[in-house]
């Protein structure tokens, strides 16, 4: 039965979430969203709200989600927000309320433990080096004890550690309804949980597989809700992209393999034609790696199709994958998991031919190359029909909140890219000082982005920044390569730790960072947004450029031709959104609290020579700005005579 919600009586002073978290204060934009959000559930509307950092949205959607009596999907941007959502956000919610709703937490299948799979691996015996069979060992031990099957408990193995593919499922080597586990599937069981509850938090990318496995005719991950709320909603439009498009990789086609040759040992001892067809499909698939070239790179399919030895590679694939689906076609009545093999053949062979074909109509076709495996894609040039299509088909209510959804005010960028029309927005500021909190420094003199120097410019004016800071500081980069050549250029020029992204897991250079207290982190990407670190560790924030996306990118050049082919302006109508909202995201990691302090230094000069610098200025929080290194250095100065003092009265209180 729903509750007549009331923002006061909840998020007020004096109420329930005041009386329940020390230290709550009430917060004008919190309310004013929380009383859209409701309002939007009563009546199945669509809504966007940008919340300015600070603002509690969590809370500000939770609460009225809670009491809505609506069967509610909140979506998250990343499986850490998930986690964080579930465990410490909505306990702490309900509890204040008083209110019993049922909760779940449904991750995607990669999360799970399948106890299959788990046991295949401890009898086959063969492994690839003494570190998986440690691993191995590790997680053997946990699922002896794990109630829910969430890998994310076994905190000690590594995100990339190479035993995971032999104990999670994919829905290629899944056995659904066949597997002779299924009653210990944690997967399974969370699924039926979900099914049960009120409320599921999932994540992005769970929620458009469910969408698409929907659309193909399968089953249902997510119940049928009424309600759906989009945390970190900027990332929409591209996690959209991934599943309404198709794909096809190496490691799908070796997995089978590798697959192929373990039930084969489970079911029917050794049978030698699986066992050669198997091998000579990974060897096909090497061969065609080959043929795309040396480096890691993202490009056309045009580029790599017309090679005069990529249609015999693509031919040799199709054969293998033939030979290895008819020999899987004979010994399938030996088990379900030869059976699932067979399956799996087929179905990749058509996916391969298809994706080896010709182009679709408005339909990226591109590949990437790793070091050792390929990718060929499709992906749409627009998500704003499928994804209109998606919302029109659904009774519910749509909410879409991030700190970033707006350029300068205007919603219709974001809008637009999800074909969204007649719906209500709202933007909120943060409640953060932050014309007293930080500093907006951009350097004179640095010469043109383009220039072959320009990156080795940026660090020799960040240099006297980060020495003023004392460390503390995220440097944030656009490119790899631009990464790469800071943290040669910084080693032994700063006395500070120095992290870079990609030499250990996200998680444990945060972690170290923290720990740190004066660390300097090298970033791009994963960096820009998600990330909360709060206090003094982070003091600095050092953006190389403004983020616009690489138009060297396939699936980004291909938008700029159709955007020019309709006439339109691309760089007004999609580059230069896409890049301010990635720069309010990469600026917002700086201010995270009502006392954090620092010196946000964009060092892009197009900031202040070109017009369309003054839409990023207004687009990002009400900072001081400056020019000059004196103040910055005035600013830091300042800064550590206040927390001197502060650490000096605490001490001695």
């Amino acid at each position: 039965m729903p509750h007549k919600f009331n923002s006061q009586d909840i998020l007020g002073a004096g109420g329930r979430l005041a009386q329940h978290i020390s230290g709550f204060r009430p917060r004008e934009s919190q309310l004013a969203m929380s009383d859209a959000v409701a309002s939007a559930l009563d009546d199945k509307r669509i809504l966007m709200v940008e919340a300015g950092t600070g603002t509690g949205k969590t809370y500000a959607y939770l609460a009225p989600a809670l009491l809505s009596g609506e069967k509610v999907i909140v979506s998250t941007g990343t499986r850490n927000l998930q986690d964080q959502l579930f465990h410490r956000d909505l306990p702490t919610v309900l509890t204040a309320l008083g209110v019993s709703v049922r909760t779940a937490l449904l991750k995607g299948r990669a999360n799970y433990l399948c106890p299959y799979r788990l046991q295949i691996h401890l009898d086959d015996g063969r492994f690839p080096n003494k570190q998986t069979v440690h691993e191995l060992q590790v997680v053997a031990e946990w699922a002896k004890k794990t109630v829910s099957g969430d890998i994310a408990e076994i905190a000690n193995l590594p995100e990339d550690a190479t035993v995971w593919p032999l104990v999670t499922s994919t829905a290629d080597n899944c056995l659904g309804q066949d597997c002779p586990l299924l009653d210990e599937c944690p997967l399974v069981k969370a699924r039926q949980k979900a099914a049960e509850a009120d409320l599921v938090v999932v994540n992005h990318h769970l929620f458009f597989a469910d969408i698409a496995i929907r659309e193909e005719g399968f089953g249902e991950l997510l119940p049928d809700a009424t309600a759906v709320i989009f945390d970190e909603a900027h990332q929409l439009p591209e996690v959209a992209s991934m599943f309404f498009g198709e794909s096809i990789s190496s490691r799908q086609l070796t997995d089978l393999a590798q697959d192929a040759v373990g039930e084969m040992l489970q079911a029917a001892g050794e049978m030698r034609t699986i066992l050669d067809a198997a091998t000579a499909l990974e060897n096909r698939v090497a061969d065609l790696r080959l043929v795309f070239g040396d480096d890691s790179r993202k490009g056309v399919w045009a580029e790599v199709s017309g090679k005069e030895a990529m249609p015999g590679a693509i031919e040799a694939v199709k054969l293998a994958l033939a030979q290895l689906s008819s020999n899987l076609d004979a010994a399938s009545s030996r088990s379900k998991g030869l059976e699932n093999c067979h399956r799996r053949a087929e179905d990749l062979a058509a996916a391969f031919a298809k994706l080896t074909g010709a182009t679709p109509e408005d339909q990226v076709h591109w590949f990437e190359t790793f070091k050792k495996g390929f990718a060929i894609q499709f992906t749409p040039l627009e998500v704003s029909k499928p994804f209109r299509d998606m919302v029109a088909g659904r009774k519910s209510a749509w909410v879409f909140t991030s700190a970033t959804l707006a350029v300068h005010e205007d919603f219709r960028h974001f809008a637009m890219q999800l074909g969204l029309s007649d719906l209500e927005s709202m933007q909120l500021p943060s409640p953060f000082a932050y014309e007293k909190q930080a500093l907006f420094y951009v350097p004179r003199g640095l010469p043109d982005t383009s220039d072959r120097g320009y990156t080795q410019a940026v660090l020799e004016a960040a240099l006297p920044v980060l020495q003023a800071s004392r460390g503390r500081a995220f440097v944030l980069f656009t490119s790899h390569r631009a990464l790469k050549e800071a943290t040669e250029w910084l080693r032994g020029r700063i006395e500070y730790p120095l992290l870079v992204q990609g030499s250990m897991a996200k998680g444990e250079l945060l972690r170290r960072f923290r720990e740190h207290g004066n660390a300097v982190l090298l970033a791009t990407g994963s960096f820009w947004e998600g990330v909360d670190v709060r206090g003094e560790a982070l003091s600095c924030v050092i953006i190389d450029k403004l983020p616009f996306a690489s138009p060297g990118e396939p699936v980004v050049a291909a938008r700029i031709d159709a955007y020019k082919a309709r006439g339109r302006n691309p760089f007004v109508s999609y580059q230069l959104p896409g890049a301010i909202i990635a720069m309010k995201q990469g600026a917002g990691r700086l201010i995270r609290d009502e006392t954090d302090t620092g010196v946000l230094m964009v060092c892009d000069p197009r900031l202040v020579g070109r017009p369309y610098g003054q839409l990023f200025l207004q687009s990002l929080p009400p900072m001081r700005r400056t020019r000059s290194l004196a103040e910055v250095r005035d600013f830091f100065a300042l800064l550590d005579s206040i927390q001197t003092a502060n650490r000096d009265e605490t001490a001695s209180a």
